[in-house]
């Protein structure tokens, strides 16, 4: 893979040499926040396919969890100028093993949904921004000016989780997206009127970055373009060439002591 070298003085052609200034657009974080929440009793919803085996379990072992989406949405705080709320909706899949039941240690994935908002100062804009991509027939509309809002999370961790009986057989609804639901081979209607008697609950651990941006102008300073200093190399080898140029992973033998893994 090619890498480049855009530092000045490094790769550049002219490197070193202010050449001129120039104006770009850039998306700028104007406030941001770090969040590690620890979410419990969060319920896993399933398919009228796995509930009844879920119901007819007697135990579960949790296998692993994965982030399959998140719904931002973002409006201006009143009588708060420049601050908005951030409203997210976490969409987890939990994969799950039942433990007794008919038939004996079968596998069913959960979904569970988790919200927060946070409140950010995204600074406050009132122009109306026309651009070429947002033609709608020839007719050009303009985009919305409040800020871009931007969450990067980690895939949760599962610190707990349990197996509960309700107090009566009830009937739940849950309306997810298309998408959301597509991962549990289901349609939206897959998770609605599912006959349940008993609920499984776990405690995920989440660690997220929430952000507000803007797409301003700025400028800065440009020394040259920047040249790949390394070339292409074609891939002709056998795979077993390619394998002896591998490293040997000794830490997978050898697993690091704690004082050799970096960890304080």
């Amino acid at each position: 893979m090619a890498e480049h070298k855009d530092l000045p003085g490094v790769g550049a052609v002219g490197a070193g040499c202010f050449k001129e200034a120039v104006c770009i657009n850039a998306n700028r974080i104007y406030d941001s926040c770090s969040e590690k929440d620890c979410v419990e009793g969060m319920v896993l919803y399933f398919t009228s396919d796995a509930q009844p085996a879920v119901n007819g379990a007697t135990g579960v072992r949790c296998r692993d969890v994965t982030l399959l989406g998140v719904d931002l949405d973002v409006d201006s705080v009143p009588f708060n100028k420049g601050f908005y709320s951030v409203d997210m909706t976490f969409y987890v899949k939990v994969d799950l093993e039942l433990v007794g039941g008919c038939p004996c240690d079968t596998q069913a994935s959960g979904l569970g949904i988790y919200t927060k908002k946070v409140i950010l100062y995204g600074s406050e804009g009132n122009v109306n921004v026309f651009s070429s991509d947002n033609s709608n027939c020839g007719l050009l509309e303009p985009s919305s000016t409040s800020p871009i809002a931007t969450v990067k999370v980690a895939n949760p961790i599962c610190l707990a989780h349990k197996l509960c009986d309700t107090s009566e057989t009830r009937s739940v609804t849950v309306n997810v997206p298309n998408a959301i639901a597509a991962q549990f081979g289901a349609s939206p209607c897959g998770f609605a009127e599912v006959c349940v008697n008993k609920i499984v609950l776990v405690t995920l651990g989440i660690f997220s970055i929430v952000s507000l941006e803007r797409k301003v102008q700025m400028m800065i300073p440009v020394y040259d373009y920047s040249l790949p200093d390394k070339e292409c190399l074609p891939v002709n080898d056998s795979p077993c060439e390619m394998f002896k140029r591998i490293k040997f992973p000794v830490d997978e033998f050898f697993p690091p002591r704690l004082n050799e893994s970096g960890e304080n």
